[in-house]
Formats: structure tokens, sequence, C-alpha cells
């Protein structure tokens, strides 16, 4: 009777597959079935090799060949986060895995003709299930050309504008998606306050506040409001946790932390991706007190999956699985090091083989368990579904022209650069410049190229950048003769001969602009000062660029400095003696056009500062949301103050505050209470204010910050307009940990403070109180 009922079995399953292969697609394939249900009909005709390949990415063939052509030996390859190839591996041997679906997604793949290549052979493997692939696209697609290159992400933090930063990112999904992408790597969700770690302009600057509702924008922009289409892609809250704050400001060195700190600063911008539905997250580096990221449960499956309700799918990053036996010695062998991540949570591996057969193995005897397979390998397929891609894997190569650098995106982009320029220092209101018979100079290692562009971005065409060189010309028109002396791109190229003919240049005009900086273009090689694990431990502005300033100065002639950067620098020297200072940070492919109009006062700059800037390299970590002890001693023989400070900002115009007003001044612990100030523009033509508020907590158990960021609101204001801004704080902005790690409401005491900067000088105060 058995053997019956198992003849039985065979002869309908056999039915059904003949079903299918007459013409019958099997539901996975049923584009009207519901996800979850396509979800479990794959699953279930899955092989378990065929399940540990979706949790498998390689990088791609053109990334692959350029690495060898490098010459990248075996260490070269273990050291690098940017290159890679696999030794013993061929192309032809990466492609006939992918035929056979042994792969599930890839990075680096440097064209869209390769993602189709790429797709096409996943379509003869015998599942027919399309590839993911993913890309740092950090603002914009710009590691593709011919991409719309946005500023980068410190200086898109500048703008205050979670709206602008939500288009930006709007915008980067539909470019990625017409060249075969489908998840962007970003947002960089690290606090950053130390100017010496090469990431910083990744990142959204200093203040948790600020960077929570910066990611936040990211994520909706890039997933859109239902996470599903042909139009949007994946997002990946990076890096959890804290690698932002390493011990000697070193990329991948330890960082030690209190939970208290991690609470308060690190984690708050983790859980608000959770909540607004990121798809990915992705660990740090390195270790945080003692656990390294990529093997730390409690992060990645007690914290984000239990406490908070991450549903989505871990990545790792570039190696550094392999890192928790080869750098952190948390694992004897690779085998282990896979064993401890994927049992920590980790759902896929960046990058390469020994990743599939350690778990194999493992499964084989018994270590791991195929049930924890599924778990990984349904995360990953749901968003496949998701995405479209069983229905449609490719990208039409012929309309990619009229998808890329569209004239809308050309105007955010713009828009973005305008809003994140920050005007730190205008003497004697030099600026805006008038241009009408002037001569002007305009010279500096950055002057005229593409180091605006930023880390993350290949060189683009040069038709779609405009340089400061071209931006000022184009403004200037017959107004204004613009001349150039051209000191080289290459920062550490300039010399004092070089810096002695600028001088000369300059007796001949009547002002000078200075463009220097930083370069963390990734093509520019061994001129390259910024960027992913180019850290310093001197933030003056490199090489000889203090020196070029402080000759041109010495001519009599008004020196206008802008800072093309992604990280703070040291410019105290340059402070006391240029007539004015613009922070242009990398504002991208219209970078120069944008400074251009900033100079001319054609646009009145309204941009804030994210970060504060250090005096020297001394002063770090310095940020404005300190304990009050912090400065209770005082530096020798230099101010203990930043030069610059969260929240700095300059206008062509100037702004009044008024008291703030609350609608209650005594409230219970579970009320909310709105805060009115009254803005007017006090000057002689139309401005942007960036409003800020900020909160001191009652006297408590616990030391607090001297104040932390609560709300900010963009104002317009027409000269001589005011305007009412309100602010609404929930209980929940008005809790925090108390000594027991409970986080509440404390009574006493709250000071509310508004204004223009985070300087207590630029604010005005009013106290709430709060009781049982």
């Amino acid at each position: 009777m058995r053997i019956v009922v198992i003849f039985i079995l065979v002869l309908l399953a056999s039915g059904l597959r003949a079903g299918e292969s007459r013409g019958k697609s099997p539901l996975y394939l049923d584009p009207k079935a519901k996800i979850e249900v396509r979800v479990d009909d794959l699953l279930s005709r899955m092989t378990l090799k065929e399940k540990v390949a979706q949790m498998c990415q390689y990088v791609g063939f053109q990334h692959m060949r350029e690495a060898e052509e490098r010459r990248m030996n075996s260490q070269l390859l273990k050291n690098s986060d940017a290159w890679a190839f696999y030794p013993g591996l061929t192309v032809k041997n990466i492609e006939d895995m992918v035929s056979r679906g042994e792969i599930g997604s890839f990075l680096h793949v440097l064209s869209p003709e390769e993602a189709n290549k790429l797709q096409h052979l996943a379509l003869k493997s015998r599942l027919k299930i399309p590839l993911l692939m993913g890309i740092d696209a950090l603002h914009g697609n710009g590691m593709i050309p011919g991409s719309t290159v946005y500023p980068s992400p410190i200086g898109l933090s500048c703008t205050w504008d979670t709206m602008l930063v939500r288009k930006t990112a709007a915008q980067t999904a539909l470019e990625m998606r017409s060249t075969g992408f489908h998840w962007a790597f970003s947002p960089n969700l690290d606090v950053a306050r130390d100017a010496r770690w090469g990431r910083v302009g990744e990142t959204f600057g200093e203040d948790t506040y600020l960077v929570t509702a910066m990611g936040v924008a990211v994520i909706k922009g890039l997933q859109g409001e239902n996470q599903v289409g042909d139009k949007q892609v994946i997002a990946c809250a990076k890096h959890l946790v804290a690698g932002s704050e390493p011990i000697n400001g070193l990329n991948v060195a330890p960082s030690d932390l209190s939970e208290r700190t991690l609470r308060d600063v690190y984690y708050p911008p983790f859980k608000a991706s959770v909540a607004a539905g990121v798809c990915t997250v992705m660990p740090a580096h390195n270790e945080i007190n003692g656990i390294a990221c990529h093997a730390n449960r409690y992060l990645m499956t007690d914290l984000l999956r239990k406490e908070w309700g991450f549903n989505g799918f871990y990545i790792s990053d570039f190696k550094d699985i392999e890192r928790l036996a080869e750098v952190h010695r948390v694992a004897v062998d690779q085998s282990e090091a896979v064993y401890k991540s994927v049992l920590a949570g980790m759902d896929m591996h960046m990058h390469g083989p020994q990743f599939m057969e350690p778990i194999l193995e493992m499964i084989a005897g018994n270590k791991l368990t195929e049930e924890r397979i599924d778990e990984s390998v349904r995360r990953i397929l749901e968003v496949k579904f998701r995405l479209g891609l069983f229905e449609n894997p490719f990208v039409d190569e012929k309309k990619i022209p009229e998808r890329l650098f569209t004239k809308e995106h050309q105007q955010t982009a713009l828009e973005a650069a305008r809003k994140s320029i920050v005007l730190l220092k205008n003497s004697r209101g030099i600026l805006p410049l008038k241009f009408m018979g002037k001569r002007i100079l305009v010279t500096g290692p950055n002057a005229n190229n593409q180091a605006m562009l930023g880390d993350w971005s290949a060189l683009q065409p040069v038709d779609n950048v405009v340089t400061v060189l071209q931006g000022v010309r184009k403004v200037a028109g017959k107004d204004a003769e613009v001349n150039f002396f051209d000191t080289g791109d290459a920062i550490p190229g300039l010399s004092r001969e070089i810096i002695q003919s600028a001088v000369e240049a300059a007796r001949n005009n009547d002002v000078i602009i200075a463009v220097i900086g930083e370069n963390a273009l990734r093509c520019e090689s061994v001129n390259r000062n910024s960027g992913e694990n180019i850290d310093r431990d001197d933030i003056n502005p490199a090489g000889l660029q203090n020196e070029l300033v402080e000759e041109l100065c010495k001519t009599g002639k008004p020196v206008v400095v802008v800072l093309i950067n992604g990280r703070p620098l040291s410019i105290t020297r340059i402070q006391k003696q240029a007539a004015a200072i613009i922070e242009a940070w990398e504002p991208g492919s219209y970078g120069g056009q944008a400074i251009a109009e900033i100079l001319s006062g054609k646009v009145n700059p309204s941009g804030k500062l994210s970060i504060s800037f250090p005096r020297s390299v001394g002063q770090i970590p310095v940020f404005y949301n300190h304990k009050p002890s912090q400065y209770v001693r005082k530096y020798l023989r230099t101010s203990s103050e930043p030069l610059y400070t969260f929240g700095d900002g300059l206008s062509y115009t100037s702004y009044s505050y008024s008291e703030p007003v609350l609608d209650k001044s005594y409230i219970g612990s579970d009320e909310g209470v709105t805060v009115t100030v009254e803005v007017t523009n006090t000057g002689d033509r139309e401005g942007e204010e960036i409003v800020q508020m900020y909160l001191r907590y009652p006297v408590s158990d616990v030391t607090r910050a001297v104040k932390e960021l609560r709300g900010f609101r963009t104002v317009s204001l027409k000269a001589g307009e005011k305007k009412q801004v309100s602010f609404v704080l929930t209980p929940e902005e008005l809790s925090s940990y108390d000594a027991e790690m409970n986080f509440k409401v404390d009574t006493g005491e709250f000071m509310i403070m508004v204004g223009g900067s985070s300087r207590d000088e630029d604010l005005k105060t009013v106290v709430l109180t709060v009781g049982e």
C-alpha cells in the first residue's frame, strides 16, 4: 500500500512539472500572486545550494579585469576596500556560476551593458532567479558616467531641507533603475564627530537629530512609500554602528562607547530607519566595545530585529566577514568567521567565494540548519519580487540617454548645490562681488577640475560638470574680465614656484578667488586626500594651500577662499587673512554655477553647518552638544571653542528673533507643548533663514548635553517681512534615559532655545516646567 501511495505522489508531482513544461508557468512567476505566496513557492523548489547562492554577492567582470590590470596581489587585495578579483577564478568561471544559479547579487557592475549581460546569464539557470545589483549611490548614481551628481551628504545636510534631500534620492533611484541597478548602499547614518576620519563627507554631520531626519528622507526617496515597483530601489542603512568614532580617527579602528552614548547618539538614526521601512542594513567595519560588528548578535538580532522590528536583510561590508579572522581575531579561520556572522544574523556576503562552501559544510555537519538559511533567502527573494525583477530584470539601453541627467534632475542638483553652500566669513561685506568692470582672478587646485563631485563618483562627461572657473565666467558674462591662473589640479604638486607665479598673476587683478580644499575622486589615486580610507592625523589644508592663500593675501587684493572638501578643515590661518570664506563642500554637477551665483549675489546663501570646525586637530572631538564639564578647563594658549560651530552660516541679509512663546508653560509628563517665535528679516533683500530649536534637559542624576537640537524650519522672508514659526515638542522629544536607562520625561525645568545657530549668543530662551 505504501509503495502505491508513493507511486501516485510521484505521478502527481511529475504531472505538475509536465503541466508547467507544457506552458503553465510555476506559481512564483505569476505576477498576480501575492508576494509571500510567490516566495513560498520558489523556496519550495530550491535546492540547498541554490538557496545559499542567494546569499552570495560578487563583483562585476569589468571591475575584476581592472583590478587585475592594476597588478594587485593577494596582500593588496586583502587591504583594499575598493578593488577586487578572485585569484583562481576567471571571468568565464563567474559567468558559469551565474548560469548555474550560484550567485544571487553583484556590486561594482560598471555599466548597464554589463548589468544586462549578467541578467541574461541568470535566466539560463534552472529557476531563472534574477540578480540583485547593488551600487554605492551616496549622492546620485555617480559611479556611472553620465549620471546626475548631487552634493555629497555632508553638503546636503547643510541645506537642512529634508524634502529636497528626499527629492534627490528619488531621482537617484530613477537613474539607478534606468541603468540596471536596484540597491543603493545608502544612506550613511554614521554620526561624524572626528574630522580626521576620511568618510565624513558621506555623513550628515555631527548631530543625531539632523542625521536621523536626513537619513529617513533618503530612505523614503529611494524606496518610495510602498517599496514596490520599477521606479524604486532598496536603501541600505549603514554602518551599524559607531564606525565614525574610531579611537584614533582611522577607518576600521575600534570604537569603545558606553551603552548610554550609543543609545543617545548612535542608535537613533538606525531605529528611525527601521521605522521608515529600510530594506537592508550593513554592519560597520569596526568592533564596538570589544565585539566585532559583523559577528554582533546583540546589534543584528536582539536590538534591530527583536527590539525594533527590523524585517529586512543584512549585507556584510566589503570583506568584513573575512576580517573576523584576519584582523579582529575572533575566529580561527574563514569557516568559523562565516559561522559566527550568520549566527549573529548576517544574510548576504559582500563579496566573493569562501562563503557558500563553509555554510554547506556546516549544514552537513548539523552546525547550522537549513531553516536558518531559509530565513535569509526569504528576505532576499521578497525584495526581488517587490522590485519587479522577475517580470523584467533588464534595462532598455537605447533609452538610457533620455533618462540620465535630465533637465529636471539638473535643476534639482543646482538647487541642492545652492542651498548646501555655507558662507562662513564676509569681512566688510565684500560679498556679493560687484562684477561690473572688475578684473577677477580664479586660481587654486580645485578651480577647474571635477573634485567637486566628491567620493563615490566616477569622472563625468566634461559637459555635465560646471567647474568654479566655468561658473564664474558664465555668471560674470561680459561684465567682468575673468582670468585664470592654473596651479595644477594635484594638491601635492603645488610648489612655492607655482605660488609665486600665482601671486604675480594676482597683482594685475582686482579680486582673487582661491579655490582650495581636498580631492576625494577615486581616479586620482596618489593625489586623493579625502574619502573612504583616506584618514589624516592633520586636518590643515593639505600641501602648501595655506601658503598659497597667505601669499595671495599679501598682495593687498581681497581674497575670497572657496573650499571644496569632504570634511571640516583647520582653516584658522586662512580665517585670519581671507576677506571671505565660502564652504562649498563637494557640491556636485552644478557646483561651479551655484558658487558663482552666491559670489555674485544672484543667490543669497542660506546653508548652515551640520558639523563644527575645529581650530586644530588637537581640539578633536569637538561638537556643540557636549557635556557641561567638557570645557570647564581651557587650553593653554588657544580658544576652547570651535572656529565655526554647528548651525553657523551667514546671509546677505540679517534676521532678528523675538522671545519664544509657549502655549503652556507647565505641562504633565505625558503632554506636548508648542513653541512659537517671530522671525524678522531686518536686512534689505529677500532670504531664507533656517530656524533652529534646541533643548536643555532639567537637573537630574544623569549628566545631559548643554543643548540638543529638537527641531528646525526654513522660512522665506522678504526684506522687512515677519513670520511666525512654530515647533511642537512631543513627550518623545522631551524624553531621555535616566540613571537606570529608562527612557522617560524628567520633571523639572526644561530650557527651550530658538535662533539662527547653536551659539548661545544667537539663541533666545524660554523655560518649560514639567510636573508629574
